[in-house]
């Protein structure tokens, strides 16, 4: 008996670290202040439950068989020649079935109602988004290894710090300098893939006011671990002192600034910028901080007219010190093979460009800047 003691003892101490550590546990996304995070954790419950009502009762079912049908129960049935019953195939197929279409009908529906590109219907649950309301846009840019946040109707900037009133919908624009990465703030909506040259958009709301917590969802190299960041639920007077803070405290950011920012750095402290670069975020976008490289858009629309042809091949230009130092890439090695980019056009509304008045089409002067 003292044996059996000592051995449940010993067992409860193994199992009280597990309790503690299970104890400290917040499950945001089951529990959270933002009304796109909060439909999709009640997705997850849905889900698991209609589950459930499979795997609970052949887990169930499983154990009484072997229980039933052991090999010292000489009471049980034995019936040799058994092959079929109509009633079990149905129970067996008919229950998955169903379940299956269920799953399927709330997969259809949630897709389209949370589609994350899909501006928002409702702040919370019965309270629609009031007509005219325009959501706060918020671009965000992921670096290496930090995140940027750009405020093109406030004209402010932030790392690693964002914010936005409660009960207001926020648009969010993503990209990337770099590499994939992942967007998430788990207390307001699901993760989003920010990617180089691409934009994908995030439409969601916080309900809360608090400070939550953001990070990188998508391993993109050294610094990874420190991609994280805060999200402020404000009321709108105290975001609005916020914006005011920035504006007040914070630097200029150019595009010579954002240049120097995108460098590797691991564990960013917060900076704020109290004005933007006009035009930085589509610059950004279409990979032409560099005031001497094409804009992707640009390009694209040459191609799409048919692009330049002969003329097109000789509009290009080498590296030059400035962008091989921020590459950190071998001068002499680029002297044995110089590498070449396409250079910057002409564009025919740029008012500053002396020959734009004289140029007739995109495609009519190729000047590399």
């Amino acid at each position: 008996m003292a044996h059996l003691f000592n051995h449940r003892a010993l067992r409860g101490l193994l199992l009280l670290p597990l309790g503690l550590l299970l104890g400290g546990c917040n499950a945001v996304v089951l529990n959270a202040s933002g009304d796109i995070a909060s439909q999709q954790g009640r997705l997850i419950v849905i889900s698991t439950i209609l589950m459930l009502l499979i795997i609970v009762p052949v887990i169930c079912l499983t154990l009484f068989f072997a229980w039933k049908y052991r090999q010292g129960n000489k009471d049980a049935d034995y019936s040799p020649d058994w092959d079929h019953s109509a009633k079990i195939e149905l129970a067996i197929w008919a229950a998955p079935l169903l379940i299956i279409i269920a799953l399927g009908a709330i997969t259809w529906i949630s897709t389209h109602t949370l589609d994350p590109f899909r501006p928002l219907q409702r702040i919370a649950a019965g309270k629609p988004v009031a007509e005219g309301t325009k959501p706060l846009v918020i671009e965000v840019v992921a670096l290496d290894w930090k995140w940027l946040f750009l405020y093109p109707e406030q004209g402010i900037a932030t790392v690693n710090d964002v914010a936005a009133p409660v009960d207001r919908p926020i648009q969010f624009k993503i990209t990337s300098s770099t590499v994939m990465n992942s967007f998430f703030i788990p207390a307001l909506a699901g993760q989003i893939y920010a990617m180089p040259a691409m934009e994908t958009q995030l439409h969601a709301v916080m309900n809360a006011p608090g400070e939550y917590e953001g990070f990188s969802a998508n391993y993109s190299g050294a610094g990874f671990s420190g991609m994280r960041f805060k999200f402020h639920g404000l009321a709108q007077q105290d975001f609005d002192r916020w914006v005011q803070q920035a504006k007040r405290e914070g630097t200029a950011l150019s595009r010579e600034g954002f240049l120097q920012l995108e460098k590797p750095s691991e564990r960013e402290p917060v900076r704020r910028f109290g004005s933007v670069a006009p035009g930085l975020y589509e610059a950004i976008l279409n990979r032409c901080v560099e005031t001497n490289r094409m804009c992707m858009k640009d390009m694209m629309a040459i191609d799409a007219q048919g692009g330049l042809g002969k003329p097109g091949a000789y509009n290009v230009a080498s590296l030059d010190a400035t962008t091989r130092s921020r590459m950190g890439i071998d001068p002499e090695r680029i002297r044995k093979t110089p590498r070449i980019y396409v250079g910057a056009m002409c564009s025919i509304d740029d008012p500053t460009d002396p020959l734009a008045s004289a140029a007739q089409a995109p495609s009519s002067r190729t000047v590399v800047r």
